[in-house]
């Protein structure tokens, strides 16, 4: 994973947001759904710690045209 992919995961009650890697907080939301907006490489942690989504909002630097 390329440094500055957002991930967003739920610890102590709380949806967090983090660049992957650090554990340093980029912020701290009630839900899931606001912890996500933020338009980068972004992976989307379940309760249970596993990947749901990966968002790349279109800009995925890996991906290469076909």
């Amino acid at each position: 994973m390329p440094a500055g992919d957002v991930e967003t995961f739920h610890q102590d009650g709380s949806w967090h947001n983090r660049i992957e890697g650090s554990s340093d907080l980029l912020g701290t939301y009630p839900t899931r759904e606001e912890a996500r907006r933020r338009k980068v490489e972004h992976l989307v942690h379940n309760l249970d710690g596993t990947i749901g989504e990966r968002n790349t909002y279109g800009h995925d630097p890996r991906d290469i045209p076909g």
